[in-house]
């Protein structure tokens, strides 16, 4: 009880506590005060608020059979939308899996398997049948901090970062905060020199990697080599603004390589370059997206206590093997 209760403050926390960073100026590494201009975002996009009340909304996903997953960490909850049931509990999310193990991100795999970053130190599977598969717990016999999010390769590997977010700090085993690959039940340390490292995802042709770094407010981004281990990183883009609005968190690519993430007031998107062309308003924290609907073109948010969608002219990049 003493350890969940920790936990509980801690995402209570989390929706605070980096307000007490200072503020800078600059909206991005390559912009000055004016973006490329962007149709991605139209006149009549709004974001929409589609439910509420839950504690720390995360780890957005959408899985074809036309359902939304998301977690709430401190609740140990993934729940579940299904737009197809119009009646579903006044078309309200249902429990899809407690206790989750404080599940933060969650990613499908090619063969459709849900792969969830897990705060009780776990990187897990769903088989078919569901039965939870645990694909890492430890690195050189010591405890993962709290795995934090995901991309998954059209290979089948598994990129994950894993920060201290959902333990103590005399909790920590390692002595850092990594990036992980994860293949064939090998798990392999590909950076340990980022701070916060958090949201995570591939360019389209997966030849780059994107990495948020929630206390140092930027993207890296890492030329991915042929054997999956990466390149020294460097700063993509900056996302600098009031802490109190946001960080650097979960995000995600459209098929043409544009790159969004959540950040201070809103969703920051990103062009392949680094240059800021478009801001979504959100007014909670936001924490995730994921794209989703039969085009892959809304873009679902997690923010503070809430989920939002938006539809966009722009699509998503589907989970499974590339043509």
């Amino acid at each position: 009880m003493i350890k969940n209760t920790f936990r509980i403050a801690t995402y209570s926390l989390l929706l605070g506590l980096l307000s007490l960073q200072s503020s800078c100026g600059n909206t991005s590494a390559n912009t000055s005060e004016t973006s490329e201009t962007s149709d991605i975002v139209g006149d009549n996009s709004k974001e929409e608020k589609l439910f509420d009340g839950f504690k720390f909304t995360e780890g957005p996903v959408w899985n074809p059979e036309g359902f939304l997953l998301f977690s709430d960490i401190p609740a140990d909850t993934i729940y579940k939308w299904n737009t197809k049931d119009k009646n579903q509990n006044q078309n309200k999310p249902t429990i899809f899996r407690r206790p989750s193990g404080n599940t933060n991100g969650n990613a499908y795999d090619n063969q459709g398997r849900l792969i969830s970053a897990q705060h009780n130190r776990k990187l897990t599977r769903t088989e078919k049948d569901g039965k939870i598969t645990v694909l890492a717990e430890r690195y050189e016999n010591k405890l993962l901090n709290s795995p934090n999010d995901i991309a998954v390769k059209s290979d089948g590997s598994i990129y994950f970062t894993d920060p201290p977010y959902g333990i103590k700090k005399e909790e920590e085993e390692l002595g850092f905060y990594g990036i992980y690959h994860w293949k064939n039940g090998n798990l392999t340390l590909l950076n340990k020199e980022m701070v916060r490292p958090n949201g995570i995802a591939f360019s389209p042709d997966e030849k780059k990697l994107y990495v948020s770094d929630s206390e140092k407010l930027h993207i890296l981004v890492f030329d991915v080599k042929s054997d999956g281990t990466l390149s020294e990183g460097k700063v993509f883009a900056e996302l600098t603004g009031p802490t109190d609005k946001g960080v650097p968190d979960g995000m995600k690519v459209d098929t043409k390589g544009n790159i969004y993430c959540t950040g201070s007031g809103g969703v920051w998107i990103f062009s392949p370059t680094g240059k800021l062309i478009d801001k979504i308003s959100v007014p909670e924290k936001t924490t995730n997206v994921a794209w989703g609907n039969q085009d892959y073109k809304t873009l679902y948010i997690t923010a503070g206590n809430s989920v939002y969608r938006i539809p966009l002219n722009a699509a998503g990049i589907k989970p499974g093997k590339r043509e």
